[in-house]
């Protein structure tokens, strides 16, 4: 039987790789970047005052995801924003594998194509070691969420975590997987 590969991972290991081995002269295979994970979380700080936004966001990110959403908590306590430590104020999702690579095709092929007025993501968003964040901010770019059934519009944080050394090689794994970067 034939094992399933993603699309994008099929296309990192016969095209992209090579690319990126060629480019920074890699005396190793394992010195190529690739993706390691991808972090999608969202802040619901509405949720202090009603229980049920917290519910919705964490299914709506399970549907996107197509795993498991777990909660998370408030590190420490804010007196202004009348938070206390503990208080269940997000949700977040880390894909690893197959899911992550089949995400990843759908961020970049079909929910960044229907966000209004795209002109491009930020080129200037890693973080000194080839890691790549986004935020997102409408849920409804995503063809699983069904524009009817969601309380409210809100937006993810999507961190893409490198194998990269510098933020060169993680530009360059990420645009020639096909990520839209800003002129």
């Amino acid at each position: 039987m034939d094992q399933y590969i993603p699309r994008l991972k099929k296309q990192y290991l016969e095209a992209v790789a090579p690319e990126l081995m060629k480019e920074f002269n890699y005396t190793s295979v394992m010195q190529i970047p690739t993706i390691e994970k991808i972090s999608v979380s969202a802040g619901v700080g509405e949720a202090l005052q009603n229980k049920k936004l917290l519910d919705s966001a964490v299914k709506e990110l399970e549907q996107i995801t197509g795993q498991h959403a777990v909660k998370t908590k408030a590190r420490k306590s804010i007196a202004n924003f009348k938070l206390r430590q503990g208080n269940e104020i997000g949700t977040a999702v880390t894909l690893r594998g197959e899911k992550m690579w089949e995400f990843l095709d759908r961020l970049l092929n079909v929910a960044l194509a229907r966000v209004k007025d795209f002109r491009g993501v930020n080129p200037n968003a890693f973080d000194g070691r080839g890691n790549y964040s986004m935020g997102i901010t409408e849920q409804i770019i995503f063809p699983e969420i069904d524009y009817d059934k969601i309380e409210r519009v809100s937006g993810l944080n999507v961190a893409i975590v490198t194998t990269a050394q510098t933020d060169e090689e993680g530009f360059s794994l990420l645009k020639k997987l096909g990520m839209p970067f800003r002129k």
